[in-house]
């Protein structure tokens, strides 16, 4: 049998980490609780962890400095919870590399549904290549069963999953202008927030590893009132036997 994810709540209000852990058990999820960075470390350590749910507000090192610090070391996908109306954390805990984010208070149901959500596309874009795995643009090559991106070199580029769905959703549509609303149902397969900001942030950390000049894209153009388009041509090889 395939062992259940493994998720690590790093929350230090002991009530909301119990209710939390406990829902998620119930829901066939295996749960490890830290209070604060310290001991986020010693879990990782010590076990395998398929995803942390990760507050911001952590006593000693704070969650924005604990993800900056994760995603120089780890692609492990990291879901952020946020106190009501901080935008602004939530924008740069995007920009650092975390994958999603929840404002507090929040439903658990909706906690679990992005948890799950966010772990569907680690598995790799299910039904929408239609056996292709491999897309080159511009000397780059992505691997689609690798969930992987190679550059001109054969270097391989480090992507977030958040950054590889997205990347992957333009390759299999070149040449389309896409919404910030469709670019978010295909990659998170959710609706946007009145504020949301998260495609505009993973299209500027894209930006920075693929263009030349990240300050004057050549293959992410941004359409004014329409969204953004993915100019190259896009080749794609059929999957590996």
């Amino acid at each position: 049998m395939t062992a259940s994810p493994h998720i690590l709540v790093v929350e230090d209000d002991r009530e909301i980490s119990t209710l939390v852990a406990r829902y998620l058990r119930g829901n066939d999820l295996r749960v490890s609780q830290a209070g604060d960075g310290r001991e986020m470390d010693r879990v990782l350590a010590d076990a395998r962890v398929d995803l942390i749910v990760l507050d911001l507000m952590l006593p000693g090192e704070d969650g924005l400095s604990i993800c900056r610090r994760l995603r120089a070391i780890s692609s492990v996908p990291i879901l952020m919870l946020t106190a009501k109306g901080e935008e602004v954390d939530r924008i740069v805990g995007l920009e650092i590399g975390a994958d999603d984010y929840l404002a507090k208070p929040f439903n658990p149901r909706e906690l679990l549904a992005r948890i799950r959500a966010i772990l569907r596309r680690g598995g790799g874009p299910a039904g929408l290549d239609d056996g292709v795995r491999r897309f080159g643009f511009c000397g780059f090559v992505l691997d689609s069963g690798l969930r992987q991106l190679l550059d001109p070199d054969g270097a391989q580029v480090s992507l977030t999953g958040a950054e590889f769905d997205l990347l992957h959703a333009l390759c299999l549509r070149p040449g389309r202008v896409l919404s910030r609303d469709q670019l978010l149902d295909l990659t998170q397969g959710r609706a946007p927030g009145p504020f949301e900001r998260s495609i505009d942030v993973l299209v500027s950390r894209i930006r920075q590893k693929i263009e030349r000049d990240p300050r004057n894209p050549e293959m992410i153009k941004t359409i004014r009132s329409g969204g953004y388009l993915f100019t190259p041509a896009v080749t794609a090889g059929l999957a590996e036997a």
